[in-house]
């Protein structure tokens, strides 16, 4: 059983923009008429898109927007920790926990987090900020791993961090990926492995023979 629950304070009612309506739309369009339940990912995902967070009458809207129990789209709502079941901050940061991460540093990243902002799922009194401690990202080479605004963030120091959160206070732009420029996934640093010349210049060939047939190399 989820023991992910909606929050205790909701808000009177939800309706979709024209945006987002359009867009689920064409989500919805991509499912014969009697499938058309198979679209509730995406439209939950518009949903916290447009307001932050999926609320209960957001869950009631999709529900019927899609002719589905309002308890299937509840179901999804908790199962998927993507969602967001409570209000969260204009920026909402998603720390990394698991090992990898760990071992490189996340601790100091979550610790930052509290001092600047407070517990997990806080919101600062400003509405910039929250955050989360989320399992694995799938990021492990480049930990430790922040993900804002669907981005990663990777390599990241205690100051590296503190960092991309003053741009963000002050409505700059941050650019996601490593902060130490890393080259995607490549080793920190430079070519460690592989690097003797004669494992690709043919220099260790040998000849090769073959019943009925003249030597080769």
């Amino acid at each position: 059983m989820s023991v992910r629950r909606l929050a205790a304070e909701q808000p009177d009612s939800f309706a979709f923009s024209k945006e987002t309506q359009k867009e689920a739309d064409w989500w919805i369009a991509k499912y014969p008429p009697e499938r058309k339940q198979s679209a509730v990912i995406p439209v939950m995902w518009l949903v916290q898109k447009q307001e932050g967070w999926v609320s209960e009458p957001a869950i009631r809207a999709i529900a019927d927007l899609l002719d589905m129990p309002t308890i299937r789209v509840l179901e999804v709502a908790t199962f998927y920790t993507m969602f967001q079941l409570h209000p969260v901050g204009k920026h909402h940061l998603q720390v990394c926990g698991t090992t990898p991460c760990m071992l490189r540093g996340s601790e100091e990243l979550k610790a930052v987090c509290k001092r600047r902002i407070g517990p997990a799922h806080h919101v600062t009194e400003d509405g910039m900020f929250s955050w989360e401690e989320m399992e694995c990202m799938g990021a492990c080479v480049n930990a430790p791993i922040v993900a804002i605004h669907d981005y990663y963030y990777e390599d990241l120091t205690p100051d590296a961090f503190e960092g991309l959160m003053d741009k963000l206070a002050r409505g700059d732009k941050i650019e996601p990926g490593s902060a130490i420029n890393r080259q995607t996934s490549a080793p920190e640093g430079a070519l460690q492995t592989l690097t003797e010349p004669s494992l690709y210049d043919g220099s260790l060939g040998k000849p090769i023979k073959i019943p009925g047939l003249p030597e080769k190399v």
